[in-house]
């Protein structure tokens, strides 16, 4: 079975907030101020979140395991314009058939996602069957919120009750796994700003390497692997982060080794 864990990084959508909110003639950064103050006036001021339909993907990353081993890895390049991005992401389940495995990914990830696939043309017939063209996904798809072939793990280990929802960081610290190292989601649109692509990516990746050992984890609680089974998948990491010559992989590990010296 393929296993594909993802997660994604965003920024504001300024072309669609200037085509609905009337915004030309702003600078991008004070578009995207606009966009906030206008969401926060939304929400009464608690928030400032865009809705999902305005998040524009900035990056994409993966942790892939087969039975050929696992590896992690942002999609594209730095320069890949989002439309690459999200084409590749579904390019991905079109060729492996994968279990996805996500962090809220039935509440931001995948919406986000069909937003730009709805923006950009993008077609993914194999994520979007429901048992038209192939039986088999009748009964399990991608779509339907019980089926198995997307494990949202913060919806299932919350029993699918919002208020028990639990931040991935809180969980993966909890768990003796690295969590945030010195990033966060709301610091994405300063680091764009910025020009650093590369920071967002490796903070993305990171993202994704805790989401993967949480569902270690999981599959452990759940009795679909026995105890050796999971020390042997988490080793299995651990000797494909080693063989990484990437700081912020390093950095990962070495985290992750001190938490469980």
């Amino acid at each position: 079975m393929n296993i594909l864990v993802f997660d994604i990084e965003t920024i504001p959508d300024i072309e669609s907030g200037r085509r609905l909110h009337g915004l030309d003639g702003l600078s991008d950064q004070d578009a995207a101020e606009a966009m906030f103050k206008l969401r926060r006036q939304e929400t009464g001021n608690a928030s400032d979140f865009l809705r999902l339909h305005l998040h524009q993907v900035v990056a994409i990353s993966v942790v892939l395991a087969t039975r050929d081993g696992v590896s992690v890895w942002s999609l594209g390049t730095p320069e890949s314009p989002e439309a690459e991005l999200v084409q590749r992401f579904f390019d991905g389940i079109e060729r492996y058939t994968p279990t996805l495995v996500s962090w809220n990914g039935r509440g931001f990830d995948l919406p986000v996602l069909h937003y730009r696939s709805l923006l950009h043309g993008i077609q993914a017939p194999r994520y979007w069957e429901t048992g038209v063209d192939d039986q088999s996904f009748r009964w399990n798809n991608y779509i339907n919120r019980f089926h198995q072939r997307h494990t949202d793990l913060m919806d299932v280990l919350a029993g699918y009750e919002p208020r028990a929802a639990a931040p991935l960081d809180a969980i993966a610290t909890m768990l003796g796994f690295p969590g945030k190292m010195g990033m966060a989601g709301n610091k994405v649109w300063e680091r764009y700003l910025a020009g650093d692509i590369k920071a967002i990516r490796d903070y993305c990746e990171t993202d994704v390497l805790n989401t993967y050992l949480v569902y270690l984890r999981y599959l452990l609680i759940s009795g679909r692997h026995s105890e050796q089974g999971y020390r042997d998948a988490c080793e299995s990491l651990r000797h494909r982060l080693a063989e990484e010559d990437k700081p912020h992989l390093r950095a990962f590990l070495e985290a992750w080794n001190d938490e469980n010296a």
